[in-house]
């Protein structure tokens, strides 16, 4: 076994958190209206998520404006610069 061990790591490197994917959770249920809205309709849909992504991009709009996730641009986020969160 390595001087670290199988659950202690390499003690010497500090870790470097991801670019993307980790945010806190919304323990305050903040944005449950957007996330329900957002599951009820992939559901409903047969989860072709095509047929979500607006109501995906206002749950990640609401992510941002209660600081659950850092604030971006939507094209970063696989939205067009052109795409209107209103179109379903």
């Amino acid at each position: 076994m390595s001087a670290g061990g199988a659950f202690g790591g390499n003690r010497g490197l500090r870790p470097v958190p991801p670019e993307k994917g980790v945010f806190p959770l919304d323990h305050m249920h903040l944005c449950d209206l957007e996330k329900k809205e957002y599951l009820n309709c992939l559901k409903s849909s047969g989860h072709k998520s095509d047929n979500c992504r607006h109501l995906s991009k206002k749950y990640l709009v609401c992510r941002m404006e209660k600081n659950l996730m850092a604030k971006q641009d939507m094209s970063e986020l696989g939205f067009g610069k052109n795409y209107d969160a209103d179109t379903s």
